[in-house]
């Protein structure tokens, strides 16, 4: 996972990497905030639509629109995975496994671009548009031991977003071009917060915290994190150019920022937006919170990187602030014991659906109707 915020510099050197023997022309101070500013909004803008379309995901009938539930088990063993995947590519990177990768982040982001548009797309097409449905159904066994592994349900204008996405998805592995990198990014983030669900807060204080050390030691123990990010070809962060006033889309002076630093604390975020649901207040207390902590802590990450010239793991800004506000916030309002003790079964358990969840998702439903109005 890449989790670190970097930023290649006003000279001859990138920030955590080797030096150069061109130098490039030192970025503008409007350059360098325009760049900051559009990796700001670039980590918010999934985090915000990601967060409300998780409130709803769980309806779906899609296999591929179920969530999936992060236990503590998986949130505690998570950093450590992370940690021998990161390892494991540093070590043995090559080329011909940066060009395998690259072909399997062109499929995924294809599918992921499509998944994310499909809903705004829909608003387009004429009521005239002949719309058929589909179904693509595997199982495995027969008789009573038939067991469904996929049971996914589209439609034609489905197949007119995976069209579209797919042009994205060649320009990608043609030119590599950053607009189409932050496409797949965005998409990659968006579907993240919307599809994987902490189950508690304790969880998520678990997987934050447990990444907090990864990110720390990563970027600061080691150069890791950051050769990675920079060698390996893959839509894994968010990049917007500091010299695109002065070369335009050509730009190639990056600002970068991994995805791990969107969908990591925005997972947690999305869970603060349900459980204020959970409430019935009609509020969003929690929600807001969380995402003004968010912003405070990426704008600190931003901040430091640019007064010390150095990788920064946004992760040591953001668990605190993500975390800690909220707490207080719960603290001020007396509603500790409810923050920590609610908790969410997994929709692909039908034993774990109890009448009060059911009840939970209805509140959200009209919640979320009530917003979109």
């Amino acid at each position: 996972m890449d989790s670190a915020l970097s930023d290649p510099h006003n000279g001859s050197a990138e920030a955590g990497g080797p030096t150069n023997s061109t130098t490039r022309p030192p970025s503008t101070p409007e350059g360098i905030a325009l760049a900051y500013g559009s990796l700001l909004l670039m980590a918010l803008l999934p985090i915000f639509f990601g967060a409300l379309r998780s409130v709803r995901c769980a309806r779906g009938k899609n296999a591929s629109d179920m969530p999936e539930t992060i236990t503590s088990r998986d949130a505690a063993r998570f950093p450590i995975i992370a940690s021998c995947t990161l390892l494991g590519l540093y070590l043995f990177f090559k080329e011909y496994i940066n060009l395998l990768l690259s072909m399997y982040f062109f499929v995924l982001g294809i599918l992921a671009l499509s998944h994310t548009i499909s809903p705004f797309m829909n608003k387009f097409f004429p009521a005239s548009f002949p719309n058929r449905q589909y179904q693509l159904l595997f199982t495995q066994g027969s008789g009573e031991n038939k067991e469904e592994i996929i049971n996914y349900e589209f439609d034609t204008k489905d197949l007119v977003c995976l069209g579209l996405s797919s042009i994205v998805g060649v320009w990608y592995l043609l030119r590599k071009h950053w607009i189409a990198n932050n496409l797949f990014g965005l998409a990659f983030s968006l579907n993240g917060v919307e599809l994987l669900h902490l189950n508690n807060v304790s969880t998520g204080c678990i997987l934050l915290g447990g990444l907090f050390i990864y990110d720390v030691f990563w970027v600061f123990g080691t150069n890791v994190m950051v050769t990675v990010a920079k060698s390996f070809e893959a839509p894994i962060k968010l990049v917007f150019p500091q010299d695109l006033l002065e070369k335009g889309l050509e730009a190639n002076n990056f600002a970068m920022l991994g995805l791990g630093d969107v969908v990591i604390p925005g997972i947690f975020i999305a869970l603060l937006l349900r459980f204020d649901i959970s409430l019935k207040k009609n509020t969003h207390t929690y929600f807001y919170t969380s995402f003004a902590a968010y912003i405070f802590g990426l704008g600190l990450t931003i901040f430091i990187m640019h007064i010390f010239k150095h990788a920064q793991p946004a992760l040591l800004y953001l668990v605190p602030a993500c975390i800690g506000f909220p707490v207080l916030v719960a603290l001020a309002k007396g509603e500790v014991t409810e923050m920590f003790s609610y908790e969410e079964s997994n929709p692909k358990d039908p034993a774990a659906v109890t009448e009060s969840k059911e009840g939970t998702e209805a509140s959200a439903s009209k919640g979320l109707e009530k917003k979109e109005k």
